[in-house]
């Protein structure tokens, strides 16, 4: 199997609400909303699915939907800048309420050497916020990483 992923799929308890989230507060802009809505995220799809939906499809049994809860992975957005960092959580903790969204952990000098913040969607889905200066973004939002290790 080669190192990539092509689609990364949320689970959400109520697909409207979710999809006003991401499309309203976010301004993303789907290419597909049939059964599942998908985002074009630069050569990934993100998606969303109804949660029990796609615990059907992956022959998983279902599990509650918790607010709060931990769901055992986040996704992150890596920002070109510190004040970028700044300026989406502050987004988020004056519209994205609205939705459903709320802040998490306030924007932070990180142990790694960046700066980072994380805030949760209406599903409760966490996502990080984060300036890396050892991964820089280019302006066609493709991230900076270094060379795989050999071996």
């Amino acid at each position: 199997m080669e190192q990539r992923y092509s689609i990364v799929t949320l689970g959400t308890a109520d697909l409207a609400r979710a999809r006003k989230f991401y499309e309203e507060c976010l301004g993303w802009r789907p290419f597909m909303t049939e059964g599942m809505t998908a985002y074009d995220m630069g050569g990934i799809a993100f998606g969303l699915f109804a949660h029990d939906a796609l615990a059907d499809d992956a022959d998983l049994p279902h599990s509650p939907v918790t607010e709060g809860s931990y769901h055992g992975f986040a996704i992150a957005y890596n920002a070109r800048s510190e004040q970028e960092v700044d300026e989406i959580l502050a987004h988020i903790a004056d519209k994205g309420t609205t939705y459903g969204a709320k802040v998490l952990k306030e924007a932070h000098k990180a142990f790694w050497g960046g700066y980072s913040a994380y805030f949760a969607d209406p599903d409760g889905h966490a996502w990080e916020v984060a300036y890396n200066p050892y991964w820089p973004v280019s302006d066609d939002g493709k991230l900076g990483l270094p060379e795989p290790e050999a071996g």
